[in-house]
């Protein structure tokens, strides 16, 4: 890559973030968020406790966790993977039934959800639709996953479209009712 740009001038050094227009100032406030670092931390006290239980030679786990925009503009942070449940002791143990990754999209018309689900064929996923419900469980001998997917709003279960291709679930389900215009909303004429 030239280190110059059309004009002559030197590039910047490329802040990975700028593809999902994150700048450092954003950086600097999702850290300073005190919600967003409680989060962060009962989550790695949560990892932590499933860390110390681990028996070597065991099965893997998966646990992380997404940051993703919520409709008001603020973080919300979302984990996935593996999750912790009690013994009859009472003490944390890791479930073999992982939670999967997901993306939701709500149209105007429609909401959209993506749900990684790697490792299983179609036909081992079950599906269900409820109001604002979206169910996914898979119950293969290598892999679980379930996941509730608390829908923006009531949905038509009977309009539910699914395709399933390299690991990916894509969901699409027409909304209830249309999206109402957002009331505060201004369109601006452009010059």
């Amino acid at each position: 890559m030239d280190p110059f740009d059309e004009d002559g001038n030197k590039r910047k050094k490329r802040n990975p973030f700028d593809p999902f227009g994150f700048d450092d100032d954003f950086i600097k406030d999702l850290f300073s968020d005190e919600r967003v670092m409680d989060d962060i931390k009962r989550m790695t006290e949560e990892m932590m406790k499933m860390f110390s239980n681990v028996q070597p030679g065991g099965k893997p786990f998966v646990h992380g966790f997404k940051i993703h925009m919520g409709p008001d503009g603020r973080p919300r942070i979302e984990d996935f993977g593996n999750r912790t449940i009690n013994t009859p002791d009472g003490e944390p143990s890791i479930s073999e039934e992982r939670e999967p990754l997901t993306d939701l999209i709500e149209g105007d018309d429609d909401v959209a959800v993506t749900v990684e689900l790697p490792g299983v064929e179609k036909n081992d996923i079950d599906l269900n639709v409820t109001g604002d419900i979206l169910e996914i469980n898979v119950g293969t001998s290598g892999r679980k996953y379930h996941k509730l997917v608390n829908l923006p709003c009531d949905v038509l279960p009977k309009t539910t479209k699914a395709t399933y291709k390299n690991g990916i679930l894509d969901v699409v389900v027409k909304r209830k009712e249309k999206k109402k215009p957002d009331d505060d909303s201004y369109k601006v004429n452009i010059e």
